[in-house]
């Protein structure tokens, strides 16, 4: 999987396409702890970047890019294009973070 290449472009210049073999996506749910909430609390208040939540985002795309880029080399595909990365807040509250990506498994 190391050697996948993958770009939010539908090409990749100087490489064209030879062979299409669909969609992949990657989906991941991940929660963040109430003293993660506290804190990003605090933040609202006195301003300032929450580096709490931030590690969680960070965290649940590089999971769900994974995911992704794993399901491409399953079929068989060494790149995967047009990617594009969704954040949805999710469950009671908002308290749950979705992000899902998505893009075309193809082989350059």
């Amino acid at each position: 999987m190391g050697n996948l290449l993958m770009t939010t472009t539908p090409t990749i210049e100087g490489h064209p396409v030879k062979e299409y073999m669909g969609v992949v996506t990657g989906e991941v749910i991940i929660g963040a702890n109430f003293l993660k909430d506290i804190a990003a609390s605090l933040r609202d208040i006195f301003g300032g970047r929450s580096s709490a939540y931030e590690s969680v985002l960070i965290e649940a795309r590089d999971k769900s890019l994974n995911e992704m880029m794993e399901r491409a080399a399953k079929k068989g595909a060494n790149a995967v294009i047009g990617v594009d990365i969704d954040y949805e807040t999710i469950g009671a509250n908002s308290s749950m973070l979705m992000v899902s990506c998505s893009g075309t498994a193809v082989v350059i």
